[in-house]
């Protein structure tokens, strides 16, 4: 059973308002005359567990630092996304219009510049109005009114259970409000007070201080706030949900229009000002400001990269609850690497690479993303749909750019994206891009045993019939390495990784910050390790960020610079937090890079740009089966980008469905064979025909060439066989490709031959196999 209620404290009866009245009265008295409680002179029914309260009480509280929206920049500091529990933008007390300062003194304490903290004159008329009313009213001073407010945020920062949200306080809360309003009028100036007042107060939903007010109901600052426009923001902090004027506009205009009464008798305004204020209507003009990545618009995926880079870090809190609460609350300025202009258009290039509103396109989406070579700085990450998390057609909050811990999908297959990475190990290994490799064989028999020092026994061994296909069967031929990575031939590739030490090309892939996304612990992202052959041929998911940054190594003659979003971050006092530098390594040998350049530059400026652009560009075209994932790397001196398309639930190649050979795309057909010419590279060359002229574009170094071998005079007693041999060799390879692509094979290291682009054009459509 509940315990029975003392009348003298049960407010609900008349004794217990009187004894109210009485207790609370006395109180304030002591409270104004000096903080000591003389318990003979109030009664003793209810003040001496005040009096305990008040002696109990420190004189005065650590106020903590109120909630401040933290803010998202650019590279060049323009604003990308706020983010606040409490939308609020402190300003100087000179910074607020006078109107707004004698509007809320006028209706909320019209004897602020006369009382020390506490008005009892005021606590009279109130409880006096209780003891003859149903309902309570406060009397509470601007000063207790800023203390609530002062001990609501501590509440909501520390995580407080204890109640000081008006109508649920208990006089010990009122007690202590009072003590402490006392105390910081002996700190604090009148202005100081009302400042911070000011600064702090909810006037609607989440819109907290006047600046933030201002902006929101009305689109200007709070320094410009007129006559009717304050009286109206003034009127709403007593009830801010009642007097919205954007849900109540009645309710809004008739409590303006009465703290414009309190102004002209207090006499803040004249007869004249009041009689022009009373007659306009609200004017409203609002203007919000989302919190989040939601409105970051076209930034909104690299928003929240940020954002899950500051709350994955211990830098920034504890545990996640401390993060959050220093990103919603704590003021934060973070300035990004991002340069939110090129990032618009690599937004709009990803649109139209696959339009997110095509029904057709429900499971085929697009994403660009670029990195600086020689810094590491990600200059762009944008994707063809809208950061929604209401889902739907063209919607998601799922990044395509990154690993799923930080909010992304968690990569894509790399088809041939990957085979640089096995020319590097072949020419750390003494070999040249001229030598001849034998790329007719298809199949690896179970049992057969790949090279692998850093793997226990020193080799790793098929364990099921692998057969790496090629897209055409004419290219099951000997060529030179140069020409199999031109072509992306997968025969060759495996060919050349069959002659090295896997553990090379692997050394190369983590050396340049590349993980394989499910190779880890429970999915997780892990190094890669040559325990399975086929990732030299793009079978492991990659993201399409690192494979930016890894290209960009290329461009920036072998070191590689770990990717970074954050430059700087600091909070409302210009402390700053712990964030990456700039990181690089030579993680890879020059000559080797140029070597590597002087193919990859021939597939971007032949096959790729064909011309429209005009400085030293390179890159890497990657398809997998059933083309759900298609690529082109490339780059300059000064941007690296990887451009991506494909499927993100339906992945899988082994499913019909999911091909993308002859599939809907953009409402209509596809090409009965989809590869990264189909859609990527033309992402990547819409994007970067702008994109190279805002960086540097510097050579890309001189691969070696081949030593010219002089031919010797044949011997007169020499037989026919080796001219029927060579005939032979040269009939049989045209049988299985053109004849145009032997003799431009033969030339590809001066120029290529009108008959080579030819060829171009035709093996580029049947490529998406040799790109596995």
């Amino acid at each position: 059973m509940a315990a029975k209620k003392s009348p003298f404290f049960d407010t609900a009866t008349t004794l217990g308002k009187i004894v109210a009245f009485f207790g609370i009265s006395a109180l304030c008295g002591v409270l104004a005359a000096g903080m000591i409680v003389p318990v003979a002179a109030i009664a003793k029914s209810g003040l001496t567990t005040g009096n305990n309260i008040v002696s109990a009480l420190p004189s005065s509280f650590e106020a903590l630092p109120i909630s401040e929206p933290s803010t998202i920049v650019d590279a060049e500091g323009k604003e990308i996304a706020k983010f606040y529990e409490q939308n609020r933008q402190p300003v100087k007390l000179d910074d607020i219009s006078p109107f707004m300062r004698k509007a809320i003194v006028s209706v909320e304490d019209e004897r602020f510049y006369e009382h020390k903290g506490i008005d009892p004159q005021g606590i009279a008329r109130a409880v006096v109005g209780n003891l003859t009313g149903s309902s309570r009213s406060g009397a509470s001073t601007l000063t207790q009114q800023y203390v609530n407010n002062l001990l609501v945020n501590n509440q909501e920062l520390t995580g407080s259970e204890e109640s000081t949200i008006s109508g649920q306080k208990d006089y010990a809360d009122k007690i202590r409000e009072l003590k402490y309003a006392v105390s910081i009028e002996k700190e604090m100036s009148k202005d100081e007070i009302l400042e911070g007042y000011l600064n702090l107060v909810l006037f609607s939903g989440r819109e907290y201080g006047v600046q933030a007010a201002a902006q929101y109901f009305y689109s200007v600052d709070a320094k410009d706030l007129n006559l009717q426009q304050s009286a109206m923001l003034a009127g709403m902090v007593q009830l801010p949900n009642v007097y919205n004027p954007i849900n109540n506009p009645e309710r809004s205009l008739d409590r303006r229009n009465k703290v414009l009464g309190n102004m002209l008798r207090a006499g803040a305004i004249t007869k004249a000002e009041y009689d022009k204020a009373v007659k306009s209507d609200l004017e409203l003009d609002p203007s919000r400001s989302p919190s989040g990545c939601i409105a970051a618009a076209d930034n909104a995926y690299f928003c929240d990269y940020v954002t899950n880079l500051i709350l994955t870090d211990d830098a920034y809190g504890e545990t996640k609850q401390d993060r959050e609460n220093l990103l919603y609350r704590g003021g934060l300025t973070i300035k990004t690497t991002l340069n939110s202009k090129l990032n618009k258009k690599a937004a709009k290039d990803a649109r139209k690479a696959i339009d997110p509103k095509a029904k057709s396109n429900k499971d085929v989406f697009s994403s660009i993303v670029s990195v600086e070579p020689g810094t590491g700085n990600i200059l762009t990450m944008a994707q063809n749909t809208t950061y929604d998390p209401s889902g739907g057609l063209g919607n998601t909050v799922i990044n395509f750019a990154v690993e799923r811990s930080l909010g992304g999908a968690g990569g894509f297959q790399g088809g041939s994206t990957m085979k640089p990475y096995t020319t590097l190990a072949w020419l750390k290994e003494g070999h040249n891009m001229w030598d001849t490799i034998n790329a007719r064989k298809q199949t690896f028999p179970v049992g057969y045993k790949f090279k692998a020092s850093c793997l226990p026994g020193g080799t790793t061994t098929v364990g099921a019939p692998w057969e790496p296909k090629n897209a055409s069967r004419g290219f099951y031929r000997s060529m030179k390495v140069d020409y199999g990575l031109y072509w992306s031939i997968n025969s060759a590739t495996v060919q050349e990784a069959a002659k090295l030490d896997l553990c090379n090309i692997t050394d190369y892939i983590n050396a340049l910050g590349v993980k394989a996304q499910d190779a880890g612990e429970n999915g997780t992202p892990a190094d890669f390790t040559p325990s399975n052959p086929s990732f030299i041929i793009g079978s492991e998911k990659i993201t399409p960020l690192s494979q930016a940054a890894a290209f960009a190594a290329f461009a920036n003659k072998g070191e590689f610079c770990e990717p970074r979003a954050l430059t700087s971050v600091t909070d409302r006092d210009g402390n700053s937090y712990k964030v990456k530098k700039t990181t690089c390594s030579q993680a890879v040998e020059e000559q080797h890079v140029s070597d590597l350049n002087g193919t990859l530059s021939r597939i971007a400026k032949t096959r790729v740009a064909k011309g429209s652009i005009d400085v030293p560009i390179a890159g890497k075209t990657g398809t997998n089966n059933g083309a759900t994932s298609t690529w082109f790397v490339g780059y300059t001196s000064g941007i690296s980008t990887a451009s991506w398309v494909g499927r993100l639930k339906g992945q899988g190649e082994d499913r019909e469905e999911n091909l993308m050979h002859g599939a809907m795309i953009n409402d209509q057909r596809a090409p009965s064979m989809v590869d990264s010419s189909t859609y990527a590279a033309p992402l990547w060359l819409d994007f970067m025909q702008e994109a190279v002229y805002d960086y540097p574009h510097e050579s890309l170094g001189s691969a070696r060439k081949a030593p010219v071998v002089k031919k010797k005079e044949p011997a007169e007693d020499s037989t026919e066989d080796s001219k029927s041999d060579s005939k032979e060799d040269s009939k049989s390879d045209s049988k299985k490709e053109s004849s145009s692509e032997s003799k431009s094979d033969e030339k590809e290291s001066k120029k290529e031959s009108k008959s080579e682009s030819k060829e171009s054009k035709s093996d580029s459509e049947k490529e998406s196999k040799s790109d596995d």
